[in-house]
């Protein structure tokens, strides 16, 4: 790690030097996942920079998740975990959510959950049926008038879809849009009578298709399922 901690000079602001030296480390793996960061005294010494710099950086590294400090034990690098990422993409789109971050979603939810539920009809397990089954049974019990929980039931569902490919990356990318369905169903359903049989039905022939690991099918079902949504978006939403 000598290449890491090397005089950082004063050319640019020495905390933001300090922070992307150490990230860059990181990034390349020259300080692996869980590896102990040198003491603070010794960090300042191979950077030749005061504490205050150096704390400062290492607040910023801290507050992004990239290194964790322990009291008593030192600092240390941080795992990144897929929870970590999803929080990160469901703050941008809880702050971004309007008409036009809505009628985006659905576009990417058109082009890439048909696959997903393909992928899913393949590598499912019964484990994952059995988290489906769940869902159906209690999206169909639900009380019509608890929208909020119809709505909560639906992103479980479609999440424990894309958790069925077995692609971890499916779930990072997917689970941010899918915490935004309980608003969406409310926005674009909420005065639109009937719509819970429809959305029933899409989902006990997906849920069969997946079952049956017939691929195809559950792309089409999926396919059909979110241009009903987009359509319904375009006739009582779209400006």
């Amino acid at each position: 790690m000598d290449d890491v901690f090397q005089n950082i000079g004063n050319k640019l602001t020495l905390s933001q030097r300090i922070e992307r030296t150490l990230e860059n480390a990181i990034r390349e793996k020259k300080l692996p996942v869980g590896s102990k960061l040198p003491s603070e005294r010794e960090m300042c010494e191979s950077f030749g920079v005061s504490r205050t710099a150096l704390r400062e950086a290492l607040r910023r590294l801290s507050a992004r998740g990239l290194i964790i400090i322990r009291k008593g034990s030192g600092m240390f690098v941080s795992e990144i975990k897929i929870a970590d990422a999803i929080k990160t993409l469901n703050l941008y789109y809880d702050l971004k959510f309007d008409e036009n971050l809505l009628a985006q979603i659905i576009e990417v939810r058109c082009l890439f959950e048909p696959e997903i539920a393909r992928l899913a009809a393949k590598n499912r397990s019964d484990e994952n049926l059995a988290e489906l089954e769940q869902c159906l049974d209690e999206f169909e019990k639900c009380d019509p008038d608890n929208t909020q929980r119809e709505a909560d039931i639906d992103n479980k569902f479609h999440l424990g879809i894309t958790k069925s490919t077995m692609n971890p990356i499916m779930q990072v990318t997917m689970e941010p849009i899918y915490s935004l369905l309980p608003r969406m169903r409310n926005y674009i359903y909420a005065n639109i009578e009937g719509e819970k049989v429809h959305t029933l039905k899409y989902h006990s022939d997906l849920l069969d298709a997946i079952r049956n690991r017939e691929g195809d099918r559950s792309y089409s079902i999926m396919k059909a399922h979110l241009e009903r949504t987009r359509g319904i978006y375009h006739k009582y939403m779209h400006k």
